[in-house]
């Protein structure tokens, strides 16, 4: 992939950058001129898999374990990515889980969890960041195109935690712009991913409700973020971006 190296000195965080859309954003990033900081749960090897090859394209990166189901950690690990990289100019709240079941099936600690990881863990880890951005700055939150389009049951608590940071990115817009911040959110449709293989037991189906279709990679999706995180995109804030293939249309 060719680099224009358009974020050549900047510093960027990626929640949940171990694999997936994460990993991918954080490389893609790198290619762009930035140094790297991924936060993981569980996936310890796979992080340092991603620091290594960020590595190799001559960028910083460092791994750090952090759980956006925790306040204290979803907000600490700005901080300190921010101190091992020098500085923070690129958030990317990533990090998320997803729960697609029957409504009746839902449990109160089904929806508290989903609630603090993909809710409460952007909030904060968007108000740290926030602290310490300089004009320029960008926060990039990565939503779904089930906000704009819920295809059948299953989805009421994940399509809402979604539609939240909808509101929250919005509401950042308006917040930062005074001080040169931005704030945009990218809704991925069928991604292939390990958590949704584009050769899994659904995926047919999902392919089939996209206008293209097929599944979009983790690559498709970083180069959405990587121009959001860009200087190309200063005049663009509290938007969203849908990376779906038209499954949304």
């Amino acid at each position: 992939m060719t680099s224009h190296a358009t974020l050549n000195g900047k510093k960027a965080l990626v929640t949940g950058g171990s694999r997936g859309i994460g990993a991918a954003t954080a490389l893609r990033l790198a290619q762009e001129g930035a140094d790297v900081a991924v936060t993981f749960v569980h996936g310890k090897e796979a992080a340092q898999e991603v620091v290594r090859a960020v590595e190799a394209l001559g960028r910083r990166a460092v791994a750090l374990r952090a759980d956006a189901a925790d306040a204290e950690e979803a907000a600490d690990a700005v901080g300190r990515a921010a101190e091992a990289l020098g500085g923070l100019d690129v958030l990317v709240n990533n990090a998320a889980v997803g729960l697609m079941q029957p409504l009746e099936s839902l449990s109160l600690a089904d929806v508290d969890r989903l609630i603090a990881v993909n809710v409460r863990g952007a909030f904060l880890a968007a108000q740290a960041a926030a602290a310490v951005m300089a004009s320029g700055g960008r926060i990039i939150t990565v939503g779904s195109c089930i906000t704009h389009h819920t295809p059948g049951p299953g989805a009421t608590l994940y399509a809402m935690s979604k539609s939240a940071v909808v509101g929250l990115t919005k509401a950042l817009a308006r917040e930062l712009a005074g001080r040169g911040i931005t704030a945009n959110v990218v809704h991925p449709g069928p991604i292939d991913t390990d958590m949704n293989p584009a050769d899994g037991p659904f995926a047919a189906g999902q392919a089939a409700m996209t206008a293209l279709g097929r599944y979009g990679s983790a690559e498709e999706v970083a180069s959405a973020v990587a121009y959001l995180a860009g200087p190309e995109t200063a005049y663009v804030t509290g938007a969203e971006l849908s990376v779906d293939g038209g499954y949304a249309a």
